[in-house]
This record gives C-alpha cells, structure tokens and sequence, in this order.
C-alpha cells in the first residue's frame, strides 16, 4: 500500500480519538471536547498568557478517566526552557484530588539542550510510545521554537531552520497518528 485506506478503515481509526480535559469547561468546549489525541495542537501567545500552566494541567488531567471510556495514561513532557516545575503538579493534582506521587511517577521528563538534542529526544519518544503502545497518551514540548531561535539566529540560517523544523513536525505528526 503507497498510504491509502478505505474511508471505513480510517473511520475506525478516527473512533480511537479521544480528548483530554483542559481543566476548563469553557475551554474545553472551544476545542470541542478537550485536547483532542492522534493530533498537533499549538498553544501560542504572549509572554504569561498560561501556555506552562496550561501544560501542567495537562499532564495531571491526561491521567484522569474521561468521557468515551478514557482510562487515562502517561505523559511526556520535553521541556526547552527550564519551566518546568513538579510542584506545580503536585498543586494541580490537588485540585483534582489525584496523588502527588502517582502523578509525578506518570510524566517522563527530559529537558532539551540544543535543537538537534530535542530531535533526539524525539526520536526516543517515537520508540518509546511504539513500546509501550497505548500506555502514553500525550507529548508536551514547551517550547518547540524556543531553541530553533537560539540555534539558528541569523537570516542566512533561516531557510535550514525552516527545514529543521519541518523535519521535526514530520516527526510530530507521525508520532501523533
């Protein structure tokens, strides 16, 4: 098969689909439902706007049982820019009334150094999520850019950061299916 599949197969594959709660039942309603799976969502906008936080509440929120028969999972979260904080879940755990330990033992941190460690990384989670099929339900990465900016700095190294990132979002989506 060159990557076609009937519209019965891929409508079965579509019913996998589940959503992962925000911890916001406005928002959640704006994004039909939560975080949907098997996809790409980008969270952008200015500096402390509550995309970290918005992270953090994630990788708590993805362990919790949901609607449709989610069980919930575990989480994985490459951080490029230090925010990440386990004292933040532990505050979010208490809000939705979940163990601390179980919650912080249920998110595989790393931190990434340069953008072609975050590629690297990437690469570990693909393996990874391929392993343990099903036992991980989400991948945060805070930021993506971050170190894409850093790595290539100058319009001359605009066109292969173009290209570095493309490659990494090709990675992204493969993951996310």
């Amino acid at each position: 098969s060159v990557g076609f599949q009937t519209a019965f197969e891929y409508s079965a594959k579509r019913k996998q689909v589940f959503h992962i709660t925000t911890g916001s039942q406005e928002f959640d309603k704006l994004l039909g439902g939560g975080m949907e799976s098997m996809a790409i969502t980008e969270a952008f906008g200015e500096f402390r706007t509550g995309k970290t936080q918005l992270s953090h509440t994630l990788c708590v929120t993805a362990q919790l049982p949901g609607e449709d028969g989610y069980s919930g999972g575990k989480v994985v979260f490459i951080d490029t820019e230090n925010t990440f904080r386990p004292d933040r879940l532990r505050d979010i755990a208490d809000r939705f009334n979940v163990d601390h330990d179980a919650v912080l033992d249920n998110v595989l941190y790393a931190r990434a150094y340069t953008s072609e460690h975050q590629m690297e990384l990437l690469d570990f989670v693909a393996a990874k999520f391929h392993e343990e099929g099903g036992v991980f339900k989400l991948l945060i990465i805070d930021s993506i850019m971050a170190l894409f900016r850093v790595d290539f700095s100058g319009r001359g190294e605009l066109a292969e950061r173009q290209q570095k990132l493309a490659q990494m979002l090709s990675r992204l989506q493969k993951i996310s299916e």
